[in-house]
């Protein structure tokens, strides 16, 4: 199985994540959004895949430090937009493993599917 684990190297859940499949001996590649970028297609299909609602992290500091006209009335394109343009907005830890696609950080979810 080939998974890749994309996030951001120094956020709790991430880090948490990684030594979770560090410890169970799971290969993974990692991708940190800041360092290695985003692209909007690699993201378009991610909200094709997931939706937009469910990669949107509303409760990080990013989306709560913006202005309130920005939050009101997000759709799909304007989501895709912060996203881009700010990827600590996308919810983390968002891992591909052969194609099937899960956010967030979940010991029974991830002891089921990868150990």
């Amino acid at each position: 199985m080939t998974l890749t684990l994309y996030g951001i190297r120094n956020c709790d859940t991430v880090k948490k994540a990684r030594r979770w499949l560090d410890d169970h001996g799971v290969a993974y590649d990692f991708h940190d959004y800041r360092k290695d970028g985003l692209d909007a297609a690699r993201l378009q299909g991610w909200i094709d895949t997931l939706g937009w609602e469910k990669l949107l992290n509303r409760s990080g500091t990013t989306f709560r430090k913006l202005p309130e006209a920005a939050k009101e009335g997000l759709g799909a394109t304007s989501a895709k937009a912060l996203m881009l343009d700010q990827p600590a907005m996308i919810r983390r830890p968002l891992v591909d493993a052969d194609g099937d696609l899960s956010v967030g950080f979940s010991v029974d979810d991830w002891q089921q599917r990868f150990a």
